[in-house]
């Protein structure tokens, strides 16, 4: 079987792509995203700039990836997500793609772990482990068995436990309204 071919150029996200990001977003998960523990997780607090990807083909907007600071019990870690790949893109690995990059760019950046509430199966593909039940407590309901958790550093989501929250809150983002998605 040949493997499909790679048209899209991952880059860094860019404040002007931010409309498009945003509209891919709701276009993927729809207004019922808001009522998400981790969007609980993630009002009033900007993304972590450096680690915003885009995936560009033949100048349109194909995908995104963005991920978010916050705090497990005493320790920091990284909330991976929105990942959004337009629905008549899918399966033709530009998720993957987006995360690998943002993967390695936040373990470059000195990030210990990142974790998520997802579908195992994909995101094992990208290193990403079940973490286990009750060990971390989220702002909401979510499925146990979708946390899921990666270790940048040897080990570090083993240490992962307690309340997940938001790692601080941002005047500026608060201010304007911008970036609470």
């Amino acid at each position: 079987m040949k493997a499909a071919q790679k048209n899209w150029q991952v880059r860094p996200e860019r404040p002007e792509d931010a409309p498009l990001v945003e509209a891919l977003t709701a276009a993927s998960f729809g207004p019922g995203r808001y009522a998400k523990s981790a969007y609980r997780l993630r009002e009033g607090v900007a993304p972590v700039a450096e680690l915003g990807f885009v995936a560009i083909e033949n100048g349109t907007l194909r995908g995104s990836v963005r991920f978010w600071p916050v705090g497990v019990g005493a320790e920091k870690s990284l909330l991976l997500g929105p990942l959004a790949v337009q629905s008549d893109q899918r399966g033709r690995g530009i998720g993957i793609d987006l995360m690998k990059t943002g993967i390695d760019a936040a373990r470059a950046a000195g990030w210990a772990s990142i974790i998520l509430v997802g579908d195992e199966p994909y995101y094992t593909r990208v290193g990403f482990a079940r973490l286990p039940p009750g060990r971390l407590v989220f702002p909401g309901p979510v499925d146990p068995a979708r946390v899921l958790g990666l270790s940048l550093v040897p080990g570090a989501t083993l240490t992962l436990s307690g309340q997940v929250r938001r790692a601080h809150i941002d005047e500026a983002v608060c201010a304007d309204g911008a970036g609470v998605a």
